[in-house]
């Protein structure tokens, strides 16, 4: 990567500042701006971070490479739970995207390491600075290391096997510092040790307090530092950073019902705000999919085997049968109203449902299956009235928890695909999909993790097209 291209990604960002009413109040800046005096004051770099924030949600390329919520949806429709429709995800859904010239390859590399390079340039600078004290460094610089990790972890789930398949398997590059050149392929070992490093600093000096949920936080830092050690299978800490991220965010059973597309909502860790004047419109991902009642792209339903897991009475339930009696032949029988589409709908990134069941899966895998339990049943209780506890035991109550997960979090971050990938689990089609076995992944099956981008090889000599004879 040039330099040149560094600046110009450092002029977008300082460009965006000036256009961002939700995250930059006055001053505004209305134009370039020097790089040293981005550093020179708390408030100046604090700007830098909103901006660098608001590139997630910015409409990249097309409406299925347009963000972070875009790769989050890309896996939900390479599962059983969701059936698509023809249109936009549609490769995804077959289970059929992965070659290195293809959008969704590109497009998963190219977005978190723009990202990355936005932060490592923050990071240098506010190291740097020689008007910033060193405590005021340290919280910036805790909101940079959790991104980092984060947009890492991304790379990490979507470029290569899951970490307890293979840790010694290539896997993307580090970079420490803005790029200049390429590097060469790093390893899952040390991709995942540069992240919990990045993460152990993160929850140290991130600050507990920020403007809104669309900042990065010491909760946020926790879970995402619960959801990489759960991916590792670090069973003691990934119990112990959800249970730390969870505190304060209560449940909320009432958000099935109201359209989950409001961040103030008290489950909500982390979110991605939408604001009419600076909306992504139609690529907003899951809303413009799944509700069919909105003048969105509606193009998503769902699976009647997945429906069948709800019972009456959940609250989680928000699924219509649009065809009653033909359920057996038509893949867009079952509706669903989770999530309300709008240009002004938020997305939630991670929500304190999804720690309380990390915590109650790490308890389980622990040995601690009586507050394992307890913690799964605190849940189902909330979410359903006539809730009983099932009594399971061993990998009964894993496999329960696991269903849960897909029960909670459906449509919101793959979990299906997630759950299946780290656990090395296949994911076989079911019910009324319409593309069926075709689709289907066996356990550890390549088609969970993306070949890399022809761009990256051609553009980095210490990369070349052996890197992708095994994938």
């Amino acid at each position: 990567m040039k330099k040149s291209l560094i600046k110009f990604y450092l002029f977008i960002v300082i460009i965006l500042l000036s256009c961002d009413k939700d995250y930059l109040e006055e001053p505004k800046p209305t134009g370039t701006i020097n790089s040293d005096a981005v550093f020179k004051s708390k408030e100046s770099a604090e700007a830098l971070i909103s901006g660098i924030l608001r590139l997630s949600r910015i409409s990249y390329e097309k409406t299925d490479s347009a963000g972070l919520y875009s790769i989050f949806f890309a896996r939900v429709v390479k599962g059983n739970d969701l059936i698509l429709g023809n249109g936009w995800y549609l490769f995804d859904y077959e289970n059929d995207n992965r070659e290195p010239t293809y959008r969704r390859t590109t497009f998963t590399w190219e977005f978190p390491f723009t990202i990355i390079n936005q932060i490592n340039i923050f990071i240098d600078g506010v190291n740097n600075s020689e008007y910033l004290l060193d405590s005021e460094k340290q919280p910036l610089l805790g909101q940079a290391f959790a991104l980092r990790a984060f947009y890492y972890f991304q790379l990490a789930m979507e470029f290569q096997h899951t970490f307890s398949f293979d840790p010694s398997l290539p896997a993307p590059p580090i970079y420490k510092e803005p790029a200049n050149e390429g590097k060469a392929m790093s390893s899952l070992t040390e991709l995942y040790n540069f992240i919990l490093e990045d993460l152990n600093y993160a929850v140290q000096f991130t600050p507990e307090t920020r403007i809104n949920k669309s900042y990065v936080n010491r909760s946020v830092a926790f879970a995402i530092s619960a959801r990489v050690h759960q991916v590792m299978g670090n069973w003691q800490e990934a119990a112990s950073m959800a249970n730390n991220a969870k505190q304060g965010f209560e449940f909320n059973a009432s958000e099935f019902k109201e359209g989950f597309d409001d961040m103030s909502n008290s489950e909500w860790i982390w979110a991605m705000p939408q604001q009419l004047d600076q909306s992504n419109y139609f690529d907003i991902a899951p809303h413009s999919f799944t509700d069919i009642n909105s003048d969105g792209y509606g193009l998503a339903y769902w699976n009647r085997d997945f429906v069948a897991l709800f019972s009456d009475t959940d609250v989680r339930n928000t699924f219509t049968n649009q065809f009653e009696g033909e359920e057996e032949t038509r893949y867009n029988t079952w509706a669903s109203t989770k999530f309300k589409f709008a240009f002004t709908s938020d997305i939630p990134i991670i929500r304190s449902v999804e720690m309380h069941l990390i915590e109650a899966e790490a308890k389980a895998r622990l040995g601690d299956e009586t507050e394992a339990a307890n913690l799964l049943f605190e849940l189902q209780k909330n979410r359903d009235v006539n809730a009983i506890p099932s009594g399971n035991i061993g990998e009964l109550l894993i496999d329960e928890i696991l269903i849960e997960r897909r029960k909670e979090l459906y449509g919101e971050m793959g979990v299906e695909w997630y759950d299946a990938k780290r656990l090395r689990l296949g994911i076989s089609r079911t019910g009324n999909h319409r593309i069926k076995s075709a689709a289907n992944l066996e356990p550890d099956d390549k088609k969970f993790f993306l070949k890399i981008p022809q761009k990256e090889i051609d553009a980095n000599y210490l990369i070349d097209n052996s890197v992708n004879i095994d994938r």
